[in-house]
This record gives C-alpha cells, structure tokens and sequence, in this order.
C-alpha cells in the first residue's frame, strides 16, 4: 500500500502509469468457477516435446551458466537464417541481434536505447497495453494515433502526418495487430515508410505474431525499401511456437543501435535462460511443422467465431493474423468496462475491455480464440444469451 510517507520515493515515470487494465479482469476470472476465459493472450497449445526434451538435454550437459550477453551465437545464426528464410531479411548474428527475455524487454531495452527525455514516441492505437507505459519509463512521451473499425484499425499514412512533431523519434507499431488481429498489407507498409522516411524516423516494429497470419503472406517492415536502417525489428517465440512461459524474444536491427540495446541488457538482464535458448534453437531448427498446424487451428477457430460473433449482431472486421477479434459491442449501450465485467459476472466468460487498448478501443472488446472448439462454442452460446438480455 503507497502511504504519502513512502510514495515521495517513487520516480515519477512510475507514479504517471496505471497498473495494466488486462490483470485486472484476469485476477476477477481467477477467482470464479466454470469460467471461459477469452482473455487470455497466449495459445492453448503446450510446447512441442521436442523443444521441451531440448531443454532437458541442455541441463543434462551441463549447460547452466550464464551464455553470452547477446545470446547463444549458435541461436543467433539460427535467427539469422530463419528471418532470411520465412521473411526476406538479413542480419548479421555477430552484432544486429539480441536474445531477450521475452518480446517484451526487446521492446523496453530498444526504447531505452533511442528515446532521450521529453522525445515524443507515436503510439497505434488500440494497441498492446505495455506500449505507452513502456515510452513513459524511458522518459519519453507516448503520443498515440488512433486507428478506426471504418478502415479495419489500419494506420492511414496523413494519421502519422498530423501526429509528428519536432519532437518525434520513433513510430512503434505492430502488425499482426493486439488486440484487432488488423495485419498491414505492402501498399499499407510502403505507404507509411514514405512518411517515416520524409521525417526522418526511427520505426519499432512488433512483429511476435509474424508467423500467425491467414489471407496473405507477411511482409516485414524493414524488408520495405530503405527501411532496414530506420527499423529495430521486435520478435520472439512466445506465440507462433507456443512458449509465452519460456521467455524468450530477440531484437534484429543496425548495428549501432542493437550494440546500445546490448549495453542496457548486459546491465539490468546479463543474458537470457540458457535452457530456455537451447529450446527455442530446436524451435527454429525443427519446429516449423506445428507452427503450421497450430496456424491451421486458429484459422479454423477464427472462422468460427467470427460467423457466431456476426450472427448475434456484434460486428467485426477478420482478422487477418494474431488470433484476437475485436468485435464492437456499440449496440449493446454498455462501456467496452461495463459489457466484459457484466459478462464475466452473469455468464461467467472472460472478454478484456477494449478501453484497455486506448481511446478508439472503446465500443469493442478483444476475444482470443486460442482456445478449444468445444469452449469457443460454449462461450459463444452464453455471450448470445447474455446479449438477448439487454
């Protein structure tokens, strides 16, 4: 509990953000029976055996200690040759790359790493809860840009226009998109590099659900023309290979930027888990297969509950990739708040209110789909009855 006597010690930053809004519905839906929890963003699937057995062969050998800072170099070339292989993009394993605990500290460690005091970062919105917190710790101003259902919550390039300033370094975006499931087209990208380029920019792209996407393929910012050097590349494989538990991501980018990130993460992190390492390096050599089955299982559930969700009237774009739909709940009269606490209490089902992911986020929840045919179904079922009785 924060008294005025100890609360003069917190800096600043951290009085100035909210704890996140997504726990909070969490920690309520823990707490009940029989609830159907679509709020969860991580796949239902455990980890593959073989990446599991990787890790206990790991341990077995002996490999305990600490690995280098930026990572196993034998994981790193592994990287290398994967993101040349899936998404058409080059980076030299020796000193454009670091493994990270989790996408996550990749993106804290790369805003630290570029953002001096008072620096303005751009924010999408809706967008994943951490990211404007995230901007405030490293000092800087989280500017959001609000993004629309009318345009599928697609970043229109005059939105960037009119939000910089002389301020402005970076832009930090995601796509596939938490919580809209929105994936950004090549015309979209290219669209959007012209201005970062007219403005001299610094892109942080979010790619962690890169491989999760249905209807076209995916296009990586910074294989767009002239963006490989304005753009640090986020990733990891917490959700295409299921092991959100592992903690494990990795940042790609140029040279003197990655070293920087390097020196926050050698200081406040040392390295990431060695076994966790040797499980993601069987991932990437080996695991591309149950990627492809776990994709066609959310493709399937995507499409189910898509159709139920229009079926009782409450509208959503498809999703092109991730596996959130962010369907708006507008016609029910209710708060994005009131809709999922009033849900989770009288039907037991666990949405996350779209006012967590900013402004325009109001007037939708986010469903994930990573979850059974049989639950999806059944949560279908009570979000219908539910919605009858408003």
């Amino acid at each position: 509990m924060i008294t005025e006597q100890t609360s003069k010690y917190l800096s600043n930053n951290v009085q100035a953000i909210q704890p996140s809004g997504i726990r909070r519905f969490f920690d309520l839906a823990s707490s009940m029976e029989n609830v159907i929890s679509l709020g969860v963003g991580e796949p239902d699937f455990v980890t593959p055996w073989n990446v599991i057995e990787a890790s206990y062969h790991s341990l077995e050998q002996g490999y305990t200690a600490y690995t280098a800072n930026a990572g196993l170099l034998e994981l790193r070339k592994e990287i290398s040759r994967y993101m040349r292989r899936r998404f058409g993009v080059t980076y030299s394993a020796e000193d454009e790359m670091v493994v990270t605990v989790g996408a996550s500290q990749a993106i804290d460690i790369a805003l630290r790493a570029v953002v001096n005091p008072g620096e303005e970062v751009i924010v999408v919105e809706p967008s994943f809860v951490s990211y404007a917190p995230t901007v405030t710790l490293a000092g800087g101003v989280p500017v959001p840009v609000h993004t629309y259902s009318k345009d599928e919550f697609k970043l229109q390039p005059e939105q960037i226009e009119a939000a910089v300033t002389e301020r402005t370094k970076a832009i930090l975006l995601c796509s596939p998109n938490n919580p809209t499931g929105t994936v950004l087209s090549i015309s979209d990208l290219v669209k959007i590099a012209e201005v970062v380029e007219r403005h001299d920019l610094l892109v942080i792209s979010d790619e962690i659900y890169a491989e999760l996407t249905y209807d076209e393929p995916y296009t990586s910012f910074p294989a767009v023309r002239n963006m490989r050097e304005r753009t640090i590349l986020i990733s990891g494989f917490s959700k295409a290979f299921a092991m959100t538990g592992w903690r494990l991501g990795f940042a790609c980018g140029p040279k003197d930027i990655l070293q920087a990130m390097l020196k926050i993460h050698q200081y406040t992190m040392m390295c990431a888990p060695t076994m966790a390492q040797h499980a993601a390096l069987e991932a990437l050599v080996n695991g591309q297969k149950d990627v492809v089955r776990m994709k066609e299982s959310y493709r399937q559930r995507r499409s189910l509950v898509t159709h139920a969700l229009e079926e009782l009237g409450l509208s959503c774009h498809i999703p092109g990739g991730a596996f959130y739909v962010f369907p708006s709940i507008e016609k029910t009269g209710l708060s994005s708040e009131e809709f999922a606490e009033q849900l989770l209490m009288k039907e037991q089902v666990a949405v996350v209110p779209g006012s967590v992911f900013g402004v325009s986020g109001e007037g939708h929840v986010r469903c994930s789909y990573a979850t059974s045919i049989q639950k999806l179904e059944e949560a279908m079922r009570r979000i219908d009855r539910f919605v009858k009785t408003l």
